[in-house]
């Protein structure tokens, strides 16, 4: 018997007790009989969905805890696009700017902190980049 057949076995002996205490006790008692059985029969449920509930929430809080939420819905594509085309238009200008005041070390650190910029917002919005876990939710069993 699993786990999963243990409450529908005892609420069939409870069925059964109710049967026989009916047949036991004559008709007049049927409705209080039948209130009994299903006040068991709610509460039974009562406790199923409260432990759903439960699970559910204590789930919830450890997924938040863990930090593992995704880019919000705001970090939709066409913004994530939108930001490196603006982070390589910009590239133009400032590599203009590094290079003719300071050569070719300007070049190089307007170009350092291009690339920074971009990472930082590849790690925001996949943290997993760093950590090299992936969140459960992506995975594809």
């Amino acid at each position: 018997m699993s786990a999963l057949d243990a409450p529908h076995a005892d609420l069939k002996k409870d069925l059964d007790a109710t049967v026989r205490a009916r047949r036991e006790l004559g008709e007049e008692y049927d409705s209080a009989l039948v209130d009994s059985f299903l006040e068991k029969v709610e509460q039974r449920i009562d406790d199923t969905v409260e432990r759903r509930v439960r699970r559910h929430l204590a789930e919830q809080r450890m997924s938040d805890a863990r930090g593992a939420r995704r880019p919000k819905s705001a970090d939709t594509w066409a913004e994530r696009f939108g930001f490196a085309i603006v982070s390589l238009v910009l590239a133009i200008p400032l590599s203009a700017i590094g290079g003719g005041l300071a050569g070719m070390p300007g070049l190089v650190a307007t170009w350092v902190g291009i690339v920074g910029v971009n990472a930082a917002q590849a790690v925001r919005l996949n943290p997993e980049l760093i950590t090299g876990r992936r969140d459960r939710s992506d995975r594809q069993d």
